[in-house]
């Protein structure tokens, strides 16, 4: 994969066969016809491979009676896998570009949230650390004793949490865009994402995740209109922001937990992310590794996949 995030082709929710192409990567001076075209005959020359085909299906892990949590896992088997934790919205696609690039050497885990995808849609009193339990839970039920984490926005913070109330549990800690380090939050990207079922208007907020929006297909917002219609989803979505994101800023405190971090942490943000601010990672501790990517939104690990699968790769080998 060379080149920047041009055309995303599978979207989070989406079912597709193993080996098919998820996202186009291509330098500045391919025009979008050329990248059209590329599509069109991938799609029309893919051919399955039988072999790979049960390679990679997302399972569920039941993490107490009656609430189960979708998890896909990807590599041999290790120690101190990486697991993923998304955003809000988001689901475990959401690491398409990273999960397997990074199972090529390491054990991965990437989960659906409480009340997202194929997880239950129960999320108790809505606050993050009761998503935080929810997690580690099943981290005790997949028998995790000790991961590196990768957590966006949201689960940036979830990872945050996690790792200052169980330390033992965590090996290395990503934070991509993470929220709880200042109080602005884009509630134009939140509320919308929560109420708009037009696919017009809906487009038009999820560009606010990306810096160059020519990436997001008609595809991608009918996967998340029809994700949106899930039993649940909607309350869920709504109890997080009520709870978290009350008049229209971060209840999260998390970036005073920084100095109490025992694991190795690294920060990665896009300098023109519209829902958090790159701004927040300002006036960190300095024996954080800061890593901030121009021309890049709110969504790094996709945006900058290559990069950020390095950040990672590195980390994670210590």
């Amino acid at each position: 994969m060379t080149g920047q995030l041009r055309r995303f082709v599978t979207m989070d929710g989406e079912t597709v066969p193993v080996g098919f192409l998820l996202a186009v990567c291509a330098e500045e001076d391919v025009d979008d016809a050329t990248i059209d075209g590329f599509v069109r005959d991938f799609k029309d020359n893919f051919v399955l491979d039988e072999a790979a085909a049960g390679a990679a299906e997302p399972e569920t892990a039941e993490i107490q009676p009656g609430q189960s949590i979708r998890y896909m896992t990807m590599g041999s088997d290790g120690d101190e896998p990486i697991l993923f934790v998304h955003g809000f919205g988001g689901g475990f696609d959401n690491w398409m570009l990273n999960q397997e690039a990074l199972s090529e050497d390491f054990q991965t885990y990437a989960v659906d949230l409480p009340g997202h995808g194929g997880s239950t849609k129960q999320i108790g009193d809505g606050e993050l650390a009761t998503l935080t339990d929810m997690l580690q839970s099943f981290m005790s039920a997949m028998k995790i004793g000790r991961a590196h984490l990768v957590g966006h926005s949201m689960g940036g913070g979830i990872a945050l949490d996690l790792a200052t109330r169980y330390p033992d549990q965590v090996a290395s800690l990503s934070l991509i865009a993470p929220v709880g380090f200042g109080p602005d939050i884009n509630m134009e990207y939140i509320d919308g994402f929560i109420t708009q079922t037009r696919a017009r208007k809906l487009r038009a907020v999820i560009e606010l995740l990306v810096d160059d929006p020519t990436g997001i297909s008609p595809d991608m917002i009918e996967d998340i209109i029809k994700y949106k219609r899930l039993d649940g989803v909607g309350p869920a979505l709504e109890l997080l922001r009520d709870k978290n994101m009350p008049a229209g800023q971060q209840a999260w405190v998390l970036k005073d937990r920084l100095d109490d971090l025992v694991a190795p942490t690294q920060i990665i943000w896009g300098r023109n992310d519209r829902i958090i601010p790159a701004s927040h990672a300002e006036g960190l501790p300095d024996r954080l590794k800061i890593q901030i990517y121009d021309d890049t939104g709110h969504m790094p690990h996709m945006e900058r996949a290559n990069e950020v699968n390095a950040l990672i790769s590195a980390i994670v080998k210590g």
